[in-house]
């Protein structure tokens, strides 16, 4: 069985939050039942609209969800990680995809089609529930994003997503830095939920105010320079699942 990447370490003591994702006994049970596969990064696993069925969980990299709302500019709901589920629209009355999925870096997923998920629950209940609860779990994170939307100002959002995305150890330096280049600076915009204009002038304040450094073409992030700035606790803002990123669905 494929190891789970470690993740990044925090800055600050209030994103100790405990990850909700499947135990390896679990991710063990899956195996015998589940398709294994490779995707390179950027390759598209599925797009909005087509038809699904069963549900993938991911084993290795990451998975990113994303709604296109116009030409260039979309959002990101979910990035799915190790131990995470996605596409479990394929197990709903309705199975049609809600965004398309995409490898963001090289990512090993399994997929668990709709006639071998229900054999699971047969012949694998507990960890069948285990699945269930998971992927639960997952959406009552998404539910707790649909409360960023109106209570949470860009600024919020975006050092919350800043926070989250400093949980990726292939987004930070060894010190724990993030470091946001043009490719992580457009994931960014999608996942704060806001064009780019907004966001680059948070940033700029936050460079001017000495929160953000400036090194080339790149941004220069320590968490912990900018956790001050957001008025509510971080435990109430960050999701049960840090690897994750569910962001509000909204273009300013």
């Amino acid at each position: 069985m494929a190891r789970h990447k470690k993740r990044g370490r925090m800055g600050g003591e209030h994103l100790a939050a405990t990850a909700t994702r499947l135990s390896s006994a679990t991710v063990d049970a899956l195996l015998a039942y589940a398709a294994r596969a490779v995707w390179p990064a950027g390759f598209m696993i599925y797009q909005r609209g087509a038809p699904a069925d069963g549900v993938f969980l991911v084993l290795e990299g990451r998975v990113i969800l994303r709604s296109r709302v116009r030409a260039g500019r979309g959002f990101i709901p979910w990035i799915a990680t190790p131990g995470e589920t996605f596409g479990a629209e394929g197990l709903s009355a309705s199975p049609k995809y809600s965004t398309e999925a995409r490898a963001d870096e090289e990512a090993t997923t399994i997929f668990l089609s709709g006639a071998r998920y229900r054999s699971f629950l047969r012949e694998q209940p507990h960890h069948a529930t285990v699945l269930v609860a998971q992927i639960l779990g997952e959406r009552s994170a998404l539910l707790e994003k649909l409360r960023e939307l109106t209570t949470m100002s860009v600024e919020q959002r975006l050092i919350v997503s800043l926070i989250r995305m400093a949980t990726f150890d292939t987004f930070t330096r060894d010190d724990g830095c993030l470091v946001l280049n043009t490719n992580r600076y457009r994931l960014l915009c999608e996942l704060v939920g806001a064009t780019r204009e907004s966001v680059s002038l948070v940033l700029g304040r936050f460079v001017t105010e000495g929160l953000i450094e400036r090194k080339g073409s790149s941004l220069i992030v320590q968490p912990s320079q900018i956790m001050g700035r957001v008025e509510l606790p971080l435990d109430d803002l960050l999701p049960a699942t840090p690897g994750s990123l569910p962001a509000a669905p909204v273009l300013l």
